[in-house]
């Protein structure tokens, strides 16, 4: 999902639903750099949350370390300066297991 169509997707939920929460989000560290933006609303399906997350673009990774038992291995990514990787993720509210449900659609139904 581009910038302008996740922007489009808040101003109609601003205008038709009543927000929750709106807030936007570092990364934690073990994923790497980057933001998520998360609004939650009450929606046609109840409690709703759509979460929009944008990263750099992983360029490389290498892997360092030995090949000696019990060493330690790291990896190290390298992150472009100029592309990024948007990801979109839709979640409602299931009150009978009290936590967010990630709403799934099949491949061919995707409308963006």
């Amino acid at each position: 999902m581009t910038d302008e169509k996740w922007q489009q997707v808040i101003g109609h939920i601003k205008d038709n639903f009543d927000i929750i929460n709106q807030r936007t989000e570092e990364l934690p560290e073990d994923i790497g750099p980057g933001t998520v933006e998360i609004i939650e609303f009450q929606g046609p399906l109840g409690k709703m949350k759509l979460e929009h997350t944008v990263q750099p673009l992983v360029v490389d990774k290498k892997t360092i370390g030995s090949r000696r038992i019990g060493s330690d291995v790291t990896v190290e990514y390298r992150y472009s300066d100029t592309e990024t990787v948007n990801k979109f993720k839709a979640y409602r509210w299931d009150d009978t297991v009290n936590d967010w449900i990630e709403m799934t659609m099949a491949r061919g139904e995707m409308i963006f």
